[in-house]
């Protein structure tokens, strides 16, 4: 699982906005902490036209350094500070998510962040008073299925009503038990047509 890096920056800023200017040292350091997170986001910044593999190389080179810096950081200051302070919280929920926070480093595709799943889930939460019609468990179920087929369309350039619609011509001739074939129905597979993608839209 990949953790977010914005929550945590987020946790920093929110530990910066409670203090009193007067808290000088803590100030300081919840700048620190700040700055880490700010580092890696400007490196992303950065890659965000590279390929995969750049990326993965970029991110060993560069940002690895810098979340070695940042753990080090973290275990120093966990005995200087109040658990229950707002520092003290954004210290221990960086530790305590230390192992999803590094794993985007493992492949270029990866995001430092979840905000993508974030937005693409928005309307969903926004209009969650509209979907009191799934009022059982697999009304429920359903639903989310159809969300996750629509929103992984858009992610891979197509339209989610022609990529449903051609899910429907070809599901019901279909032998579900052939999973190579089953497999060149998916969002991401070249053998999608060409009518069902987002013109200058590429995956």
């Amino acid at each position: 699982m990949v953790g977010c890096l914005a929550h945590a920056r987020r946790k920093f800023t929110e530990a910066l906005q409670a203090l009193p200017e007067s808290a000088k040292t803590t100030h300081v350091k919840a700048k620190e902490g700040l700055a880490f997170c700010n580092q890696l986001f400007a490196i992303e910044r950065e890659l965000k036209d590279a390929s995969p593999e750049e990326r993965y190389k970029k991110r060993l080179e560069r940002s690895q350094p810098i979340l070695d810096a940042f753990s080090a950081w973290l275990r120093e200051q966990t005995p200087r500070v109040l658990p229950k302070s707002a520092l003290g919280q954004a210290i221990k929920y960086c530790r305590n998510q230390w192992d999803r926070l590094v794993v985007f480093l493992e492949d270029g595709r990866l995001e430092i962040d979840n905000n993508r799943a974030e937005r693409s889930i928005k309307p969903f939460v926004i209009g969650r008073k509209n979907w009191m019609f799934s009022n059982t468990a697999k009304g429920a179920n359903s639903s989310a299925i159809i969300y996750s087929i629509v929103e992984t369309a858009k992610e891979n350039g197509l339209n989610p009503f022609n990529y449903l619609k051609y899910l429907f011509e070809q599901l019901p001739n279909m032998d579900m038990t052939d999973k190579p074939k089953l497999d060149q129905l998916l969002p991401w597979s070249p053998s999608i047509p060409a009518e069902c993608r987002v013109p200058n839209k590429t995956k």
